[in-house]
């Protein structure tokens, strides 16, 4: 089997991190892989929702330690180790305009934790643990912890976490909002399926022009986001899935999408 497993069915796509006698800890390897399945999907029509998650238990322990061996010991190699490597995942993420969900089990550590909060929605199991765990080993978050983090929990409980490297659960995460949903372990797959189903059933585009118009609107003001939502409205309507979802809700029927 992969490291990384990548497959579509239904308009949805997963992405399984496949390495679960290390927790699923990343290589360069599954770095490409992974950046390249992110990319696939925003580019393949058939693909309207995009799911990632782990395979045996845990979701991803963060980079693989044995990796550090193999860059040049300087500055320079430990920089380009994230920007030429790590980050193209959180380039390809940030994107990405369709729906990203992430279905946590068991561990997400260091950069595992940061690749879980580079998802629009986070989904976990009772087993889920989360935590910022470079501080423990003298490092800092490499892969958009220090960006990501403090928008979804607030600025004061981002910094203590990634002060402390303190070990999360899932009943915590949801109180923090780090995650939406805490599921048994054995029901989260088919939660999110089930969550991942639904979206992929609306309207292709309006559901990515809202997925933009969110993001972009965290970064802009009230006067721009709203000029840019009316651009965003004015194309919606304009497409077929539009008229459809207009004319089944008149007929009283299911609406038939076919994403432009």
């Amino acid at each position: 089997m992969a490291d990384i497993d990548y497959a579509v069915a239904d308009h949805i796509a997963t992405i399984t991190l496949n390495r679960p006698q290390r927790k699923n800890a990343f290589t360069l390897e599954m770095i490409d892989t992974w950046a390249n399945a992110l990319i696939e999907a925003e580019h393949d029509p058939n693909v309207r929702v995009v799911v990632l998650t782990g395979a045996g238990g845990s979701f991803c322990s963060g980079v693989d330690l044995t990796v550090l061996d193999t860059i040049e010991p300087t500055p320079l190699g430990a920089k380009n180790l994230l920007t030429r490597h790590v980050h193209r995942v959180a380039h390809a993420a940030e994107a990405l305009n369709k729906p990203y969900l992430a279905a946590v089990s068991g561990d997400a550590f260091g950069a595992g934790m940061d690749m879980a909060l580079l998802a629009d929605i986070r989904l976990a199991s009772e087993s889920a643990r989360f935590s910022q765990a470079y501080i423990r080993v003298g490092l800092v978050p490499g892969d958009g912890g220090c960006y990501l983090l403090p928008r979804i929990v607030g600025t004061a409980t981002a910094l203590q976490l990634m002060w402390t490297g303190r070990v999360v659960g899932a009943q915590e995460a949801l109180s923090l909002g780090l995650v939406s949903a805490v599921h048994p372990d054995d029901a989260l797959e088919k939660e999110v399926l089930e969550l991942a189903t639904q979206i992929a059933r609306q309207p292709p585009v309006a559901v990515q022009m809202i997925k933009r118009s969110t993001r972009l609107g965290e970064k802009h003001d009230l006067r721009t986001a709203l000029d840019l939502i009316s651009s965003h409205h004015a194309v919606v309507m304009s497409t077929e899935d539009s008229h459809e979802a207009r004319r089944a809700m008149v007929e009283k029927r299911p609406a038939h999408y076919v994403g432009r």
